[in-house]
């Protein structure tokens, strides 16, 4: 036990970053009402958009100027690709059955991977991603990386001006007279094409902060990055409740929790030996998403998504 306020820092840093990425799911999902699965590789091509400015950057750059510059290169190749998408990939299907852009989306996700497989310079192999130099910070018994510093400090600053954001501005209310009900929207003057792209680009921005924080945590980034942690992410979106942006931070650290603790103490369970340890960390993080669903289908926070049945 005396390792479990480790584990916990561990699983909320980690679910931080599955938060972040969670509110692209969920934004889109609650105007739209699409299932964005192509939001995995937007994220992924914003870590490779951030490292290509690092690379750009003149030899000795410190990395504490490089970061901002990396920040707003990975914001806008996201926000490019996630706003391409929408205008050219997913507004011809707006009014064709679900499944149509269901599908797309699939398809535009593999179409960004081979893309940078491809075209990126040696994005065969993972690329060396920078990583913050220097000891860790021993808070108590707690050991917090330097390069996790960004992340806890990056995530609550996002929530809080998306939050504001929604509730304060003229724009964010837009936004949520669209989820509510898009023909009342548009017929009281609301550009709603232009509510959605916002969205997009929102959920984009959120998912390059998210790269460059994995970036700086693991030393690298691949071409295949975006697939299992977009796949997390959006069991976070849907744990937390779908459609409701804080409930995709809670759920991205719920499911952080769930992992970090799973991985740590199921293997230390009479009879649950071979369970435990990081190989299982992805099967308890589905099992915790089951579980809620069973008790309470609309997740954590409820689903704030008007019935457009």
């Amino acid at each position: 036990m005396h390792d479990l306020p480790q584990q916990l820092a561990n699983g909320l840093i980690l679910g931080a970053l599955y938060g972040l990425v969670a509110i692209g799911y969920t934004m889109v999902y609650g105007i739209v009402q699409l299932i964005n699965f192509a939001h995995g590789e937007i994220f992924m091509v914003g870590g490779f958009g951030a490292l290509t400015a690092y690379l750009a950057l003149p030899g000795g750059t410190t990395l504490w100027l490089a970061i901002p510059l990396m920040l707003i290169a990975g914001i806008l190749v996201s926000t490019l690709v996630a706003v391409g998408a929408e205008r050219f990939a997913y507004r011809p299907l707006r009014s064709a059955p679900r499944l149509a852009p269901l599908i797309t989306a699939i398809g535009l996700s593999i179409v960004l991977q081979q893309l940078v497989f491809s075209f990126y310079p040696d994005a065969k192999k993972a690329r060396v991603f920078p990583k913050i130099p220097g000891d860790p910070f021993e808070l108590a018994s707690v050991t917090i990386q330097r390069s996790d510093i960004f992340l806890i400090i990056a995530a609550p600053i996002c929530m809080l001006i998306l939050g504001w954001f929604v509730a304060r501005t003229r724009s964010g209310r837009a936004m949520q007279a669209t989820s509510q009900d898009p023909d009342t929207a548009k017929l009281m003057g609301i550009d709603t094409d232009r509510v959605i792209v916002m969205a997009f680009a929102i959920g984009a921005a959120f998912a390059a902060v998210a790269a460059v924080a994995y970036g700086l945590r693991t030393g690298q980034v691949d071409f295949r990055m975006g697939f299992i942690l977009g796949l997390k992410a959006f069991t976070a979106a849907v744990l937390g409740g779908i459609g409701n942006i804080y409930g995709a931070m809670l759920g991205g650290l719920a499911l952080g929790l769930a992992e970090g603790l799973a991985t740590a103490y199921v293997q230390h369970i009479p009879g649950m030996h071979l369970f435990g340890g990081g190989a299982w960390k992805d099967v308890w993080a589905f099992v915790l998403l089951i579980v809620v669903l069973l008790v309470r289908p609309q997740g954590l926070l409820g689903e704030r998504v008007a019935d457009r049945a």
